[in-house]
């Protein structure tokens, strides 16, 4: 999954910028506050959320996790709130940062009084702004005075800046009151079990014996595909099913059975739909190819890191070794016979960030799946807007006018607006003007990889966004321009998901829901 789109560095409003070079020490309020103000500055939460944990005893690991995290799920409500208390403008990053975490102890976790004033106002003495000491301690006792009242005005609207909640409310105006308190939640946490070591069921039960509750979730995916490749109105209803699992309370992967041997992997359970889509659709190209005796399919994971989608995908190639994907039918002619021969698939994998191929390559080595016998893998760092796909049997470059691949998965950059709920410093770093050079990069990438497509092949759109225009509109803008791409319909019996007039969008309403992922299936006409 590719989180595009670079903080804004400008600062909001009137209110000025956070120094950037600030240290992990101090007390457990005061490493916060300067987590806080890097990501301010610019930085994502998973860059600095490591150096914070670590460089805390493992006593205060769950509170500093909880405090951080709480306060940039409720950032924008919080601002409002506090320019609210205030007499006078704050224009001070640090001191508003301080204030917001203290607000946060108080209406979101619960800490005695006492504590959460005094070690505040200790914190902003530690970061050296000791001046506003004062207003701290002046506004966070106006607040414990009447907690309940400021609790229910923090949670009267959003916590999303206004430019987003504006464009949230255009594009879902009916869901948009679920969606936008949604968001402020965190998310539950999703397992995919590797059904060569156990099946669902059985990893269910070996997380109850672990004390780990777990709840089966099944989604069920109906996609109207095409009988032939030029002829739209023979189709043939497939079903799909997917399960995950849902658990009862997030935990650290150590704490999960078998985890490093494999037997599971934390993945979303929207993102679980995506291996599966794109696999049914390959699997229908091969069974109708007028041109079923190639001894090759060449199958494309563009912006594969960390690599959850693309380890699913192998998980189901593995698991389908007797299917037709994996074996040519032919006809002897001096006998007439079937004859099947192995075939041969040629799985490749780009990103475009050297760090993130690196997570590949553990994710897979960590499943087994790095080496098969029947699937050629290669993983490639690479630019999706102009790389060029190359065809591993006999490592040679194919010409734009030859293209190469049966099926393209394309998990696209995007804005992330639809996992805000587990990376919140999204709200932060994300500003209005990133949505266009996106969906220009979205724009770029289709191109590229629509022209490497073989007639008759599939191309799953799928971003991590909750915004039509990297969704819907971008997949209609694509149909205008190209007429030799078509869409194939969602059925009514998805259980997952709001139909739209390209795809389907899922949006993370409520607590048990998965994150807000777009998916539309393309196919190449001749």
């Amino acid at each position: 999954m590719r989180h595009h789109a670079t903080a804004s560095n400008s600062p909001r409003n009137n209110k000025n910028k956070p120094s950037s070079n600030l240290k992990m020490v101090g007390s457990v309020r005061a490493r916060v506050i300067r987590t806080l103000l890097a990501i301010q500055n610019g930085q994502s939460l998973s860059s600095v959320l490591d150096p914070l944990l670590n460089s805390l005893h493992e006593g205060d690991k769950g509170f500093a996790h909880a405090l951080l995290l709480t306060t940039l799920r409720q950032w924008f409500a919080l601002e409002r709130l506090l320019d609210s208390l205030a007499d006078n403008t704050i224009d001070e990053m640090e001191v508003r940062t301080t204030i917001q975490v203290g607000l946060t102890q108080l209406l979101y976790l619960q800490v005695a009084d006492h504590a959460a004033i005094h070690e505040t106002v200790e914190a902003v003495k530690e970061i050296e702004f000791a001046h506003a000491s004062g207003l701290v301690n002046a506004i966070l006792r106006k607040v414990v005075k009447n907690t309940h009242k400021y609790h229910k005005k923090c949670d009267k609207n959003h916590s999303l800046p206004n430019w987003l909640a504006y464009q949230l409310k255009q594009d879902w105006s009916e869901e948009y009151p679920a969606l936008t308190q949604g968001l402020r939640q965190p998310a539950p946490m999703f397992l995919r079990v590797n059904t060569a070591l156990s099946t669902v069921e059985g990893y269910q039960q070996t997380l109850e014996q672990a004390d780990i509750e777990a709840e089966l979730v099944q989604l069920v995916s109906e996609l109207q595909l095409p009988q032939s490749v030029n002829n739209d109105a023979t189709t043939t209803a497939k079903t799909i099913t997917t399960q995950a699992l849902r658990l009862e309370q997030s935990t650290g992967v150590v704490g999960l059975p078998s985890f490093a041997v494999g037997a599971a992997s934390v993945q979303d359970m929207h993102a679980q739909l995506a291996a599966p889509l794109i696999h049914q659709a390959l699997i229908n190209k091969v069974n109708i190819d007028n041109n079923n005796d190639q001894n090759e399919l060449h199958i494309l994971d563009a912006c594969a890191a960390p690599g959850g989608k693309l380890a699913h995908w192998l998980e189901l190639l593995n698991a389908d070794k007797q299917s037709s994907l994996f074996h040519v039918k032919r006809i002897e002619h001096d006998s007439k016979a079937d004859v099947a021969d192995g075939r041969a698939i040629n799985f490749t994998a780009i990103d475009n960030e050297a760090p993130r191929i690196t997570r590949i390559h553990e994710n897979l080595e960590r499943l087994n799946l790095e080496k098969s016998e029947l699937i050629n893998l290669n993983i490639v760092c690479a630019d999706a807007t102009r790389w060029q796909g190359i065809a591993q049997s006999k490592n040679q470059k194919i010409d734009k006018n030859k293209p190469v691949f049966d099926a393209i998965l394309l998990d696209s950059p995007c804005t992330a607006t639809g996992v805000i709920r587990r990376h919140p410093d999204i709200s932060l770093l994300r500003a209005e003007e990133d949505i266009a050079q996106t969906v220009s990069l979205q724009a770029e990438i289709l191109d590229n990889l629509w022209a490497q497509l073989k007639v008759g092949g599939y191309l799953l759109y799928v971003t991590c966004s909750i915004l039509k225009q990297e969704n819907v509109e971008q997949m209609q803008d694509f149909l205008r321009h190209h007429t030799n791409a078509t869409a194939i319909e969602f059925t009514e019996a998805c259980s997952w998901g709001i139909a739209q007039e390209v795809g389907r969008q899922c949006l993370p309403i409520d607590s048990e829901s998965g994150d807000g992922f777009y998916y539309a299936l393309l196919q190449k006409k001749a």
